[in-house]
């Protein structure tokens, strides 16, 4: 009788392995590269007069304090509010502080309604110089969109912002003092992190049961496999300094939900170093996240995230004098 349990022991762990071992090749066989590709049409922004003008590059030296990256996926009914409250913000903090630059540039992430519309019509108002809209040709994902905002930006620091206005705006003077605490910045490179970890628990009393097991298991799985010591990693409210951003969404790989967990994973591996700061945030109708399959896509990509990088598939890529290795 023993020895057959220690067969079918035997048998368990070698189908283990095998399993092990096919997901491994899977995940290499599977692994896109890094896409920092743009189709003609996005290399350029509309002007209020309507001409064509080219975007920047994330390696130009920055001539913004500040840029603003929105990626809108179907928001012409959310977006208003959240643009009317950072416009509002931005231009008395202008009036202010008349020094103080900015600009906010608007990813519509292959869109089919009049996102781009509802976007332009704040470029018109305030000036192509302030607002940009980036129309990308076919939906790319959260992630994708906002890699190609920021690498179109000219800000000395950049602010990754949802549509949905979720997070107050002024809340920016809480991770822009996260990230000027961070002391030292190793090539001037640093990370703040928005946070609702401080409001889990009231979420948790709100939620399912099936929805706060998949939070959790989320969680845990962010924290086995990718990032340590950041508990809300999926905050949409990031603050990058120039050279930080440009180092981290140069070797980005997942252009979907589960992108800023590979973000921090390579902030964590080029030892940027990261501010996580707690926001307010409020739950907006109209999520994109289908809970239970983007909860299973996240996890799965979380998992290939670090088999990719383990069984070499994916590297981070070196910036050298401007140049990308």
């Amino acid at each position: 009788k023993m020895d057959f349990l220690c067969e079918i022991v035997q048998a368990l762990v070698a189908l283990a392995a095998l399993g092990v071992v096919v997901v491994l090749i899977i995940a290499h066989v599977t692994a896109g590269m890094v896409n920092l590709t743009r189709h003609e049409k996005e290399k350029y922004f509309l002007t209020a007069s309507g001409e064509k003008e080219l975007f920047p590059s994330l390696q130009d030296p920055h001539s913004r304090d500040l840029s603003v990256v929105i990626p809108a996926y179907n928001e012409e009914l959310r977006m208003p509010v959240m643009l009317d409250e950072a416009m509002e913000y931005l231009e008395n903090r202008q009036e202010k502080t008349p020094s103080f630059t900015y600009e906010i540039i608007v990813v519509d992430d292959g869109s089919k309604d009049k996102t781009t519309e509802v976007a332009m019509r704040y470029s018109r108002k305030y000036g192509a110089d302030k607002v940009r809209v980036l129309t990308l040709v076919k939906n790319r994902g959260k992630g994708g969109a906002v890699r190609m905002g920021t690498l179109s930006s000219r800000g000395k620091v950049i602010l990754m912002a949802d549509a949905d206005g979720a997070t107050k705006f002024s809340d920016i003077e809480k991770v822009e003092a996260g990230l000027s605490n961070l002391n030292p910045k190793p090539d001037n490179m640093a990370i703040s992190c928005g946070s609702r970890a401080h409001l889990e628990k009231e979420s948790v009393a709100q939620r399912s049961v099936f929805r706060t097991f998949l939070m959790y298991g989320f969680h845990f799985l962010v924290w086995f496999f990718c990032v340590r010591g950041i508990r809300d990693t999926q905050c949409g409210f990031k603050l990058f300094t120039r050279e930080a951003a440009l180092k981290t969404f140069s070797s980005l790989h997942v252009e979907r939900w589960a992108f800023d967990v590979e973000l921090l994973y390579i902030a964590q591996c080029f030892k940027i170093p990261i501010a996580e700061v707690a926001v307010n945030w409020t739950e907006i109708e109209g999520s994109k996240l289908v809970p239970f399959w983007s909860w299973l896509q996240m996890g799965r990509d979380l998992v290939f995230i670090r088999l990719r990088y383990i069984t070499g598939a994916w590297k981070l890529i070196l910036i050298i004098c401007g140049k990308l290795f």
